[in-house]
């Protein structure tokens, strides 16, 4: 996903905003809330088409893909406002999508309709994925450089009103000292698969609430006989041939 953005940001400055930010639990607030990163081009007329009909059932849409997957796969992401996403929200949701589709045809050749969950490893499209996933571990890309680096991989700190702080991966760095890094700048980010995160996800079964984002845990080892969560997802075939 490219990230359209205005670029004529002053440079980053290496340290922590005054105030961290705080996001409003009530699921209609986080259902309206605008995503960091937006799609170009055809994924961009997807996603202008698909955001409003997910909302209208509770959804919330976190990304749109292009895929050259048996010719073209239009994947769409989506989620709950808690972060959750079964098999049947996914089929609720490539319901509502569908028709709209067909009435818009975004896309000028046929495709397959993949509709997704965001998975374990997720992308980070809203300040409140950063504050419920604090703690975890993330890889970042920039549009411009910060200490000479546009990818960042790390453990994700306080988020601030404009951006989060990240102890970086002292092997790549050479220092584990927090780094501030901007949403303005950012272009790409999501959770890094570690067994940490396995574990805290199978623990609660699903993502942490925004209530408990932050907050040390045991780690306790996964439940015996459950496998690591993974995407959830509809594939369907579409028409779409002119």
């Amino acid at each position: 996903m490219s990230a359209n953005r205005n670029h004529d940001q002053p440079e980053p400055i290496l340290s922590p905003a005054a105030e961290t930010v705080m996001v409003p639990a009530a699921p209609d607030a986080l259902l309206a809330e605008p995503r960091l990163f937006v799609e170009a081009g055809v994924a961009a007329r997807v996603a202008e088409v698909c955001g409003p009909a997910l909302g209208d059932i509770g959804y919330r849409l976190v990304r749109v893909k292009i895929l050259a997957v048996n010719g073209c796969t239009v994947q769409i992401m989506a989620e709950r406002p808690d972060g959750i996403f079964s098999i049947d929200d996914c089929e609720a949701a490539s319901r509502a999508v569908s028709p709209v589709l067909d009435v818009a045809d975004p896309v000028d050749k046929a495709y397959y309709l993949e509709m997704s969950s965001p998975g374990i490893d997720r992308p980070l499209v809203r300040v409140s994925d950063f504050v419920r996933w604090q703690g975890h571990e993330v890889k970042l890309a920039l549009n411009m450089a910060v200490e000479g680096r546009r990818r960042f991989r790390g453990v994700l700190g306080k988020v601030e009103r404009e951006g989060v702080l990240l102890t970086p991966d002292a092997g790549e760095m050479g220092s584990t000292a927090d780094i501030h890094i901007p949403f303005a700048i950012m272009s790409e980010a999501r959770l890094v698969l570690t067994d940490d995160l396995i574990r805290e996800s199978l623990r609660r079964n699903g993502p942490p609430s925004l209530e408990d984002a932050g907050k040390d845990t045991d780690h306790q080892p996964a439940p015996a006989g459950r496998t690591s969560p993974d995407k959830k997802s509809d594939k369907r075939s579409k028409r779409h041939g002119r």
